[in-house]
């Protein structure tokens, strides 16, 4: 078993705390591959709000006297005094990430995002998102930089709006295949600098090219390799304007090692070349 976690002001006070809108008290990450069994039971629950987030695996978990096999994608909320109770196997392989919340408005936050109570289990996809923002949670809750209390309902705020869309999108697109979508963007930006082909992505994938590229132009409304190129020409912007890299450099850095095919389509792209868009912006800049 892995386990990282952290706690507001270190304490492991249960706690209902109004005197702020939305406060985080504590967030953390379980990897479930060597205990049998790992197990958690609140029969009265807790002061606070709960959210549960199924990275990978499987887990069990009883709301509202209801037992729920979940898998990865789902998100729980157990709302303050709701009973608790959930458990994971190590051959299930799971992994969840947890955050409890309280404050004087999070009825109102969580309404705002399309979450109830009755709905409590709901599925959100599996972005890569949604690690990224409890673990940026778990490192602000640990650090406690300045201004980090805000920044944590922020990033807290982001998870309940992109498991809203996924809901609200998935509706109308189906949730494997904007799982599917969400996945192939995170690896493009990702590797936009690097050789890319669709082809081999979606093979990668165990998906039709076809299929790929048609969901992918409908969901994104461009083509996967007008989104890569899209990535590639607003990289090279921002090094043509705070870089002094030559052309030559800037063309292999975002992925192209022919610069003068790189030039024309930069050209293409903003409707000037990059000597031309450089010049434009370093005037800009003296003017300032």
């Amino acid at each position: 078993m892995y386990i990282n976690a952290a706690y507001l002001h270190n304490s492991f006070s249960d706690v209902m705390d109004l005197s702020k809108p939305l406060i985080i008290t504590c967030c953390g990450y379980y990897r479930i591959h060597t205990m049998s069994t790992f197990l958690t039971e609140r029969p009265q629950g807790r002061k606070d709000y709960q959210l549960l987030y199924v990275a990978s695996g499987k887990a069990h978990f009883y709301v509202q006297e209801k037992e729920h096999l979940l898998t990865a994608g789902t998100m729980v909320l157990y709302y303050p005094g709701d009973a608790q109770k959930y458990f994971y196997h190590a051959s299930d392989k799971t992994e969840v990430y947890w955050i409890h919340f309280t404050g004087s408005e999070v009825d109102r936050f969580l309404s705002a995002f399309g979450i109830s109570a009755a709905e409590p289990v709901f599925y959100t996809g599996t972005s890569p998102d949604y690690p990224k923002l409890y673990g940026q949670i778990i490192e602000e809750l640990r650090l406690c930089r300045p201004g980090y209390e805000e920044l944590l309902s922020l990033l807290l705020q982001q998870i309940f709006l992109l498991s809203h869309r996924h809901r609200t999108e998935g509706q109308k697109t189906g949730s494997d295949i904007r799982d599917e979508i969400e996945r192939a963007t995170h690896y493009f930006n990702e590797n936009y600098h690097s050789v890319l082909s669709i082809k081999e992505y979606a093979i990668s994938r165990h998906l039709s090219p076809c299929w790929f590229i048609r969901n992918f132009k409908e969901i994104v409304k461009v083509t996967p390799m007008q989104y890569i190129v899209s990535l590639r020409m607003m990289n090279a912007q921002n090094l043509l304007e705070n870089t002094t890299l030559n052309i030559t450099e800037i063309a292999e850095a975002v992925g192209y090692d022919n610069p003068l095919y790189f030039s024309r389509l930069f050209h293409k792209h903003t409707g000037v070349s990059p000597s031309v868009y450089r010049a434009s912006r370093t005037k800009l800049k003296e003017k300032d």
